[in-house]
């Protein structure tokens, strides 16, 4: 479930400067601070990712490498500070009452689909009628026939997610119906996947964050392969009218502090043995203590977001519904935005 996005800051969560942090009180466990000049950059770094492990080889789609090594997606945060006010966040996401749970599974109406476009795949108009502002113009390489979240009847978000093969850019759609020739869509968002330039200041993109969706999805090759070399994705029920970097958007009119704001990163704590499981659910949980998990939008509370897949073993999945959410920590924020 998705709230509408406010018309709000957008950010560019790690890079804070030693003259910045003194320069803003703390708000949460990350400093507070307005928006910064229109136009984010970078993804930039907080001062512990600057020595942070990439040791993995950073994640494809489509033969399209997936951000560069050193994007927060592709960060190894296992050696990262944890937040000052990580105890309050959890608290506030139910940590301590809550189960992890995989939004996907082999029902094809579960997950989202990502859908590859080869270099062929003709270029067509895009119509946004719900935040045509903040959306990138099309055309986009979106098929007559691209995956639609939830399938073609869907009521619900109807993501849809496609790789351009021919740049290696990543374009994404929420609220997506195909009218012909081209696709109708409450907002877009395009990602150059060789880049790791941000949204622009207060936009959102197909997730109310502002950031990008496939590249937080486990998917089955790299997980029977026995590695996700990324963060994933998940959502709670209630987040803070903030967000830190590299979200760059919040969808939300709270501004209590402990609440947690768009773009906080979890990571399932050092301790907590996974050795009792295995498989599928083995390489996920791997995952979550070696890349963490980004808040990408309202949702569910620790719903975790999958590729869909016929190929996923549901009994296997099952195991990962017996994670406590209190098994894990908030990691080091850096700048907290809560004003454009």
């Amino acid at each position: 479930m998705r709230h509408a996005p406010s018309r709000f800051s957008l950010c560019t969560l790690l890079a804070v400067s030693v003259a910045a942090l003194a320069a803003c009180g703390r708000g949460g466990g990350g400093s507070s601070a307005m928006l910064p000049s229109a136009g984010a950059g970078s993804a930039g770094t907080t001062a512990w990712a600057q020595s942070a492990l990439h040791t993995d080889t950073p994640p494809e789609l489509g033969g399209c490498q997936v951000f560069p090594a050193d994007n927060p997606w592709n960060t190894d945060i296992s050696q990262a500070p944890v937040d000052p006010n990580s105890a309050n966040y959890l608290a506030s996401m139910h940590a301590s009452t809550t189960n992890l749970h995989p939004d996907f599974g082999s029902n094809p109406h579960y997950g989202i689909p990502v859908t590859l476009a080869p270099p062929s795949t003709p270029l067509v108009p895009m119509k946004f009628f719900l935040y045509p502002k903040q959306s990138d113009k099309g055309p986009y390489p979106f098929p007559s026939d691209a995956q639609i979240e939830g399938g073609p009847h869907s009521h619900g978000d109807r993501h849809v997610l496609v790789v351009g093969e021919a740049n290696c850019h990543l374009y994404e759609t929420y609220k997506s119906y195909y009218v012909g020739p081209g696709w109708r869509a409450g907002n877009g968002a395009v990602f150059d996947l060789s880049s790791d330039k941000l949204r622009p200041d207060c936009w959102t993109s197909a997730d109310a964050a502002g950031l990008p969706i496939a590249p937080g999805l486990p998917k089955v090759d790299e997980v029977n392969a026995g590695v996700i070399s990324h963060a994933l994705r998940f959502t709670v029920a209630t987040t803070q009218a903030a967000y830190t970097h590299p979200a760059t958007h919040y969808a939300s009119s709270n501004t209590d502090p402990n609440e947690p704001p768009m773009g906080l990163r979890v990571r399932l704590k050092a301790s907590f043995s996974l050795s009792g499981f295995y498989g599928q659910s083995l390489v996920i949980l791997q995952a979550l203590k070696t890349y963490g998990a980004f808040l990408a939008d309202n949702g569910s509370d620790w719903y975790f977001t999958g590729a869909t897949d016929s190929r996923w073993d549901d009994n296997d999945l099952n195991q990962i519904k017996t994670v406590p959410a209190s098994a894990f920590e908030v990691i080091q924020l850096g700048t907290i935005y809560t004003k454009c």
